[in-house]
């Protein structure tokens, strides 16, 4: 049952796993689920802990950040050791600690409480680069864009189901959703201990850890000193350090601005990911004919630019349909940006070293949204709504540059 099949660059004929597919898909639809359906509440849990809004703002993104700061230091740990393990204990591993998490910050009692739920999750949450390590395992590389995109859409369709389901379980009480979001992680866990196949082959796995892998700054150092991968990295962080402080600040952000309700917050989300399925059913696989993967990503990184101007101005007049309008074009360049991204840093190395890369992306991912909402946060509170959304359009702009001078010719 837990066969193990693997897929390199000699074998990229073999068919893909379809019970290693389906699990791979099933958990990228759940971390989806599982984050989102939490979004639209996060504020109010946090809201009797707090004396004033602009605590409140902090409180919400340094729950954000600390999440953030523990992946930063467990990506490079976990995607090593799957590297030398195999992939499956290491994802079983990380999803019982996701329920943890989400049950501990459900219980709540007291502010340090979120904390540690918080911590729980995000130390076990670097298992998603072991997610992205696992595909890349099971499908060739000429076509792992385009699974990478299903990836997107999936997760899309998570996140469409998760913000509204959450906004409804929210009217039997706030922690509802975080309870919710345990008993499906664990469901997945069940599936996958009895279904999920490994899909690393011995013959490629790690003989020995060198400590230096283990070091998230060591990790990051070795990374951006490849050449064929540093502006690559560079240019992504400089558009998830906004995004992470959008993520963040967006239900309070809504609060403060338009008065929102979970239920409108989570409707607000779920469209966001509904328009991610479109672009990854519809969109994507017609640029990915016509465009290399460093075109799309820039054209998802203009399209940012333009939806944070839009969320800005709506900060501005106070007026949520520039909001809403934002929010969309935002989205449509966040859904293609991510799997051209992912699809060029797959290609950029074997399979040997997909972990260390995913791990490595992981973490940088994870520091750039652990300080996009402490920068995000003081500047939300001492410059204004806007000024978060001013920052992505500042930060951005810097990107485009340095992605579209990483290589020469298509990627």
């Amino acid at each position: 049952m837990f066969k193990s099949r693997s897929h390199n660059k000699q074998n990229t004929e073999q068919a893909v796993d379809q019970h290693a597919l389906i699990f791979g898909l099933i958990s990228v639809f759940l971390c989806g689920l599982g984050f989102s359906i939490i979004a639209p509440v996060v504020p109010f849990l946090v809201q009797p802990y707090t004396s004033n809004p602009g605590e409140q703002a902090i409180a919400v993104t340094l729950l954000t950040s600390v999440y953030a700061l523990c992946v930063f230091f467990a990506a490079p740990v976990l995607g090593a050791l799957s590297d030398k393990y195999g992939r499956r204990p290491l994802l079983l591993i990380c999803l019982l600690g996701s329920a943890t998490g989400y049950l501990v910050f459900g219980i709540g009692g007291a502010l340090w409480v979120l904390f540690a739920g918080r911590i729980i999750e995000g130390i076990t949450g670097g298992s998603i680069s072991t997610i992205f390590a696992y595909f890349a395992d099971i499908i060739p590389p000429e076509q792992r864009t385009k699974y990478f995109g299903w990836m997107s859409a999936v997760v899309g369709a998570g996140t469409v189901i998760g913000p509204a389901l959450g906004g409804l379980l929210a009217r039997f009480g706030y922690s509802v959703p975080m309870y919710f979001g345990a008993i499906i992680t664990l469901l997945n866990v069940a599936y996958g201990f009895f279904y999920m196949p490994e899909s690393l082959d011995k013959s490629n796995r790690l003989k020995e850890i060198a400590f230096v892998r283990l070091n998230p700054f060591s990790q990051l150092a070795s990374l951006l000193s490849m050449k064929n991968l540093n502006r690559l990295l560079v240019s992504a962080f400089l558009l998830w350090v906004p995004n992470g402080s959008l993520q963040a600040i967006f239900s309070q952000f809504t609060m403060d601005t338009f008065s929102w309700k979970p239920a409108l917050i989570g409707l607000m989300f779920s469209i966001i990911g509904f328009q991610d399925i479109i672009s990854q059913a519809f969109i994507m696989p017609k640029l990915l004919r016509k465009f290399s993967d460093k075109q799309i990503a820039i054209l998802g990184m203009a399209s940012e630019i333009i939806g944070y101007s839009l969320i800005a101005l709506s900060a501005l007049f106070s007026f949520y349909p520039l909001f809403i309008a934002g929010m969309f074009i935002f989205g449509f360049g966040d859904s293609v940006f991510g799997p051209s991204f992912n699809g060029m840093l797959s290609k950029s190395v074997d399979s040997s070293e997909q972990g260390r890369v995913q791990g490595g992306s992981q973490s940088i991912q994870a520091l750039a949204r652990m300080i996009g909402p402490v920068i995000g946060g003081q500047i939300y509170v001492s410059l204004g709504s806007a000024a978060p959304a001013v920052m992505g359009m500042i930060l951005i702009a810097a990107a485009i540059p340095v992605l579209y001078k990483r290589t020469h010719g298509r990627v």
